[in-house]
């Protein structure tokens, strides 16, 4: 199954190797958690320098049923997002997370903590 996926690019043009590579993290998603309804990508390009480099920021939003998953990594965290491909790799991490940790609430998987019952 394709994943609705749209990528938006913000003061940077856009990339063909760049665009691929999101596609093929987007479609991995898929092995955490399916159906995914949408997957929204922003990669920006912050053009200011930050100490060293030139710094990228991602945004990934995930619609699921009755839910939207967010995860942003801001190139204040981690100088590695002076590379792109990191940058994206690292998005897509913490967006795989989330959905792990959504699916095992949903099949009921999360373990609870019981009530302490005071005598």
């Amino acid at each position: 199954m394709e994943l609705p996926l749209e990528i938006i690019f913000h003061n940077m043009d856009p990339s063909p190797a760049l665009e691929a590579h999101i596609r093929d993290k987007a479609q991995k998603l898929l092995r955490f958690f399916d159906p995914i309804l949408h997957c929204r990508v922003v990669v920006e390009f912050s053009g200011r320098r930050h100490h060293q480099g030139k710094l990228h920021q991602v945004g990934i939003t995930v619609a699921v049923p009755g839910r939207d998953i967010v995860a942003n990594q801001h190139p204040s965290q981690r100088h590695a997002h002076e590379d792109i491909m990191v940058a994206v790799g690292d998005a897509f991490d913490a967006v795989r997370r989330e959905l792990e940790d959504h699916a095992r609430r949903q099949r009921g998987d999360v373990k609870t903590h019981e009530a302490k019952t005071v005598p």
